[in-house]
């Protein structure tokens, strides 16, 4: 079974802070972003983001990073609201790039019997 092909593709993600005609309240900038390569968060050097934002985000980011189905809302929607209801900042999920990964690489659980 050593020869049996592992491998999957996930997204890489850019998230980026877009504005709306709503004040931002809570430290956004419009134009700040990260990205999800794999398992990591990719922020730019000297740049914060807010963990309550993140914390609203990171459920979602996951199931980003997977192919749906074109009718799927997964696929088709792309901006998040800041948690805060006060706030007018809005996160753009989009879908960089396709990176492959090997079950073996990220697991020590084997891949059951073809």
């Amino acid at each position: 079974m050593a020869d049996r092909d592992d491998s999957f593709e996930l997204y890489d993600l850019r998230v980026a802070v877009i504005a709306t005609d709503r004040p931002m309240v809570c430290g956004h900038t419009t134009g700040d972003w990260f990205e999800v390569r794999g398992e990591n968060l990719m922020l730019p050097p000297g740049q914060a983001f807010s963990i309550y934002a993140l914390a609203a985000l990171l459920p979602l980011l996951p199931a980003k990073q997977r192919v749906t189905h074109a009718n799927d809302w997964l696929t088709t929607d792309t901006d998040i609201a800041c948690p805060d209801p006060n706030c007018g900042a809005r996160f753009r999920i989009t879908r960089v790039a396709t990176r492959t990964f090997r079950h073996s690489d990220v697991t020590a659980v084997p891949l059951p019997p073809a």
